[in-house]
């Protein structure tokens, strides 16, 4: 079964569950959350009713049907693998279309393995807003080992400010407090991107 017939079928399996059409919005978002097969059987019921339209039994619903997923012999597609800052670049460049700023959190395992993805917060970028706390109570809920950090600049210039800087900087500081450090900091633009690790800011 290859990747793409996977994903109609998960998304059949949550319409189904959940009592919802294929397009609805509680499915569509689901996937817009948790875009690739393993990112959603990984999710948690807490996650699950951070979601508008679930509550606590529909997303008892959805967790019993994942469980029943994981059993299912079916190949599933790997865990993305960051290597590099290109390769975390590749797998967030869809970034550089959004009008507005993202900033966005990849936990990482000890393979450097993609475990989620998660938008914790939009708009301007500063150190008041992007809290430590924010970013890593997704980390630590899900037991990462480290995590790259992203976001984006409409204007398609990937000049990093000073508070890009100052906000990677108290990540890093934090990370180390932590136990779980963060690997990069990446500023996307139009086609291209900063790592503020090479920059040196980490």
């Amino acid at each position: 079964m290859n990747n793409s017939i996977d994903k109609i079928t998960f998304k059949n399996l949550l319409a189904t569950t959940t009592r919802e059409k294929e397009d609805s919005y509680v499915v569509n978002e689901l996937f817009s959350r948790y875009p690739s097969i393993q990112e959603l059987l990984d999710v948690t019921e807490e996650e699950l009713l951070q979601v508008k339209g679930i509550g606590n039994v529909k997303a008892k619903q959805i967790i019993a049907a994942l469980q029943l997923a994981r059993m299912n012999p079916c190949p599933v597609e790997e865990r993305f693998t960051i290597r590099s800052p290109e390769d975390a670049y590749d797998y967030l460049k869809d970034m550089q279309y959004l009008n507005q700023e993202h900033f966005v959190v990849l936990g990482l395992n000890t393979k450097n393995q993609i475990i989620f993805r998660e938008t914790v917060f939009v708009g301007s970028l500063n150190a008041s807003v992007v809290h430590p706390r924010e970013c890593f109570k997704h980390l630590v809920r899900r037991s990462c080992a480290s995590a790259i950090v992203a976001h984006n600049h409409p204007s398609g210039d990937v000049s990093p400010s000073m508070e890009d800087i100052n906000v990677t900087k108290r990540l890093g500081e934090a990370g180390k407090m932590m136990g779980i450090e963060i690997l990069d900091h990446l500023v996307i633009g139009h086609e291209k991107y900063v790592s503020l690790k090479e920059k040196g800011y980490l």
